[in-house]
């Protein structure tokens, strides 16, 4: 699907009498995609004016929920949306996963692996995870100011 396709499947729920600007793409789940997700998400939030640090901040957590995505999920594919509402900037990507658990914060990581999600809880005011309600696979998304 073409980056920004109203067929790419909301990712969030929106609400009534907010405004809200969404951004969403879909592309393979495969490492050489992980740097196209990065730049499609500065390239849209530079045009909705998000400024430099906050750019910098939801490329590093799309790349390192992306880097999941395509890591540890199996998936064929992964979508990615932006959502900038309310000063807040949400970003959340969905995976076809099917292992029986979420992602999890490690505690202590001393390898080069397995701190993704450790810099995404410190980059980020908020972030989570939920099972896709109509088939396999996860949403993992993460909020901050804008």
């Amino acid at each position: 699907m073409a980056p920004g396709n109203t067929l790419v499947p909301r990712l969030m729920d929106q609400c009534r009498g907010a405004d809200i600007r969404r951004y969403g793409f879909e592309l393979p789940a495969r490492a050489e995609y992980v740097s196209r997700a990065r730049r499609l998400t500065r390239t849209q939030l530079t045009r909705w004016g998000i400024d430099e640090d906050t750019c910098d901040i939801a490329a590093l957590i799309v790349s390192e929920l992306v880097t999941n995505a395509v890591l540890h999920t199996g998936s064929e594919h992964f979508a990615c949306e932006l959502r900038d509402s309310d000063g807040r900037l949400r970003v959340a990507v969905q995976d076809q996963g099917q292992r029986p658990t979420g992602p999890r914060l490690r505690q202590g990581a001393e390898d080069e692996h397995g701190r993704g999600l450790q810099l995404v809880d410190t980059l980020s005011s908020f972030w989570g995870t939920r099972d896709v309600e109509d088939g396999p696979g996860r949403v993992v998304w993460a909020e901050l100011p804008c």
